[in-house]
Order: structure tokens, then sequence, then C-alpha cells
């Protein structure tokens, strides 16, 4: 009886899943674009110059303006400090996150824990500065008025 029960359990939440990634994650939402590393307005160009490296000269280069609909990515001179702050706050909540499962779930020590912690940041750098940098474009462009004041 236990066993069927965990199947059932499995099966829902696996249906679940499935369901939840296609209606967020599906073309032509900002979701989309942000995972995708695409254009949050037309979600076809390429944000970024290159794939997902370590390169350090290659991590942050992105295109001036979208391939494909011509929207312009930095607004403005050092537009991008403002990625910093959105690259701390991902960086605590990861901090954050791999304590507690360290610590709680696999029962590491403090040391071990920040040496967890140590390792998860230099492996996830790069997609943390990348998914800061589209995350500030996203919302930027989400909050800007549509047509100009006059």
């Amino acid at each position: 009886m236990y066993v069927k029960h965990v199947f059932f359990c499995k099966f829902v939440i696996a249906n679940l899943l499935k369901i939840i990634r296609v209606i967020m994650f599906k073309k032509g939402t900002k979701l989309y674009s942000i995972f995708n590393h695409k254009c949050p307005k037309c979600h076809e160009g390429d944000f970024f110059k290159h794939k997902l490296t370590y390169h350090p000269n290659k991590i942050t280069k992105l295109h001036d303006n979208c391939p494909n609909c011509d929207l312009k990515y930095m607004l403005e001179p050092s537009f991008f400090y403002g990625a910093m702050y959105v690259s701390y706050g991902i960086t605590v909540a990861m901090f954050v996150a791999v304590f507690i499962i360290a610590k709680v779930f696999i029962g590491l020590e403090i040391l071990e824990s920040f040496a967890a912690i140590l390792i998860t940041a230099v492996i996830l750098m790069p997609l943390n500065m990348r998914l800061s940098r589209i995350l500030s474009v996203s919302y930027t462009h989400l909050t800007l008025p549509t047509t100009p004041y006059v």
C-alpha cells in the first residue's frame, strides 16, 4: 500500500512540474527570456554574445542591441551597476540555501559547510553574473512606459 502511494505522489508531482514548465517557461514569457538568455521584448534574439563560459572576458559580453528587434540593452552608461544589487541578493539566497542543505540535511560541520558555500559560489559565479544582468534588464524594460511622456 505504501509503495503505491509513493508512486502515485511521484506521478502527480512529475505531471504538475510538467504543467508548470509548459505554462511558465513557454516562449513569450519573461521567465522564458530570463532562463534562456533571450531578449526581454521579442524573446528571440540572444542577450549575450557567448554561451555560458568561465572565460573572464566572455562572461558578461552582451550585444548592444537585440539582433532581432533592435532593443537597446544598456539604457545608459554604467547601467549594470544595479545588477550588482541583484547579484548580491541571489548570492545571499544561494549561500543560505547551501548552508541549510549542508548543515541540516547532510550534517556537515561548520567549516565543511562554509567550504561547500565557497565551492558553490565559484562554480555558479558565471551563472550568477549573467542572471543578475538579464534580470535587471528584464525588470527595467518591464517597468518602462511604452509611450514617452510629453
